[in-house]
């Protein structure tokens, strides 16, 4: 297994073959998972909310959720999430590919390296969002003829409330394109895990103060209902595109991750 899916809100049920579920330990805890097939190739299914939306954004266990990726072999993660816009130029329906991200969560667990036998590493993180991925995504949308932004940066606030008026404007002035709550530290831990990651962002609405009515979830969950046949044709009319070998830098990981990891793996 090289590929996985994680899915956000309303992104449920990837509609694969012969869906099987895994549960992978880690020491961040548990993790439940979901493997099918798609042409002949396993693909890994991971709810980021779990069952029926039970985890708000600031609950997701996401060094957990990452660590098993790791452990199964992935190499190619594509998340997708639901956002709001900042942007009058990124409409509801549409997708971004985001490039980059401004954090504002404020109590998560950021890292892996936290020292002790993963030490105390400083990541870069020039390109936080794989370009390879990013591109095979933007030439599959075009080809499908699917609106899709060629980046974005994505504003990550702590949740689960919606952000105020204030905030957004604040994030404007900052340059985020888009608003969620869920793409810090996923990113993050994908890239110190050596991960090609990438996110499909749906804009779902216009965020507080820009929108002409107040927001509620579902709504939310309705754009994204409507919209979940573009996104399931991109995300698997992408797959097949993917290269075997990575031709980017993501592979690379600092510090002793690799090595702590098929310790507690082979253990």
């Amino acid at each position: 297994m090289r590929i996985a899916i994680i899915g956000g809100s309303g992104v449920y049920d990837p509609g694969m073959l012969e869906m099987r579920e895994q549960r992978v330990e880690t020491p961040y805890g548990e993790v439940k998972l979901k493997i099918g097939l798609y042409q002949a190739e396993e693909i890994v299914f991971l709810n980021r909310h779990g069952e029926k939306h039970s985890l708000p954004p600031h609950k997701v266990n996401y060094r957990a959720n990452i660590w098993a990726l790791k452990v199964l072999g992935i190499e190619r993660v594509i998340a997708t999430a639901a956002v709001g816009s900042t942007n009058p130029d990124f409409q509801p329906g549409e997708f971004v590919i985001v490039h980059d991200f401004l954090d504002f969560t404020k109590t998560r667990l950021y890292t892996f390296f936290e020292g002790g036998e993963m030490g105390v590493v400083h990541t870069d993180f020039t390109q936080p969002y794989c370009p390879e991925l990013r591109r095979i995504l933007l030439e599959t949308a075009r080809e499908l003829g699917i609106k899709a932004h060629d980046g974005g940066i994505y504003a990550c606030t702590e949740g689960p409330r919606f952000e105020t008026p204030a905030e957004i404007r604040m994030i404007r002035q900052l340059g985020g394109d888009v608003v969620g709550m869920t793409a810090v530290p996923e990113v993050i831990l994908a890239h110190e895990a050596g991960l090609c990651y990438s996110t499909i962002a749906m804009v779902t609405n216009m965020a507080a103060g820009i929108s002409a009515t107040p927001l509620t979830h579902d709504e939310v969950l309705e754009v994204m209902a409507q919209n979940s046949r573009n996104l399931r044709n991109l995300i698997f009319q992408a797959i097949p595109r993917i290269p075997l070998e990575r031709g980017c830098r993501c592979s690379y990981t600092p510090g002793k991750l690799d090595t702590v990891v098929r310790e507690k793996k082979d253990a």
